[in-house]
């Protein structure tokens, strides 16, 4: 219950933070802008300290160690795959130009309309 209610506090502090940017229309954008984020900034806080966003920053770690793991391809390798992928949509494009073309010209004989 405790972080239910955390996460209802961190939600009305990002609406504080847009009520803000609105009720400053006459203000600098600076400070509309500052309004917002220390809206969110101390959303992120309270979220922080709750249960689940405990495990959305621990999930977020484990995301960004996750992608260090990978293993990227070469220059070699991406140029040979983009070559690869960019010379079958040409040929597929020039098979289904075919094809309707072909298509389009049995349709016309059929039709009466051939030369």
């Amino acid at each position: 219950m405790a972080d239910k209610i955390k996460l209802l506090v961190a939600f009305l502090l990002v609406a504080a933070g847009v009520a803000g940017y609105y009720y400053l229309h006459d203000s600098a954008a600076v400070l509309r802008l500052a309004s917002v984020l220390l809206g969110l900034l101390l959303a992120a806080g309270v979220v922080w300290t709750s249960e689940p966003g405990k495990r959305l920053f621990a999930f977020g770690g484990d995301s960004v160690a996750e992608a260090k793991r990978v293993v990227w391809p070469t220059r070699k390798e991406t140029l040979q795959t983009t070559g690869v992928v960019i010379l079958f949509a040409i040929i597929m494009a020039v098979f289904l130009w075919a094809v309707d073309a072909s298509l389009m010209l049995v349709v016309n004989k059929l039709m009466g309309r051939g030369e």
